[in-house]
């Protein structure tokens, strides 16, 4: 996979993960994820999952 599609794909998960993270925990309401601890979990690992993909990991040779 191309590192610009990466970070790219990173960058997006880290943003949709803490959107979904604000909503499980109350701070972003209108919406059915509000204050659920379930989205607060997805949300967590969708960003987590993220900042793996915009680490710089070593080529294999």
């Amino acid at each position: 996979m191309s590192r610009k599609l990466m970070v790219g794909l990173g960058v997006v998960l880290v943003l949709l993960g803490a959107v979904w993270t604000a909503q499980g925990l109350g701070y972003l309401k209108g919406s059915f994820m509000t204050g659920q601890q379930l989205w607060t979990t997805i949300g967590l690992l969708c960003a987590g999952a993220g900042v793996m993909l915009l680490i710089p990991w070593p080529k294999k040779r």
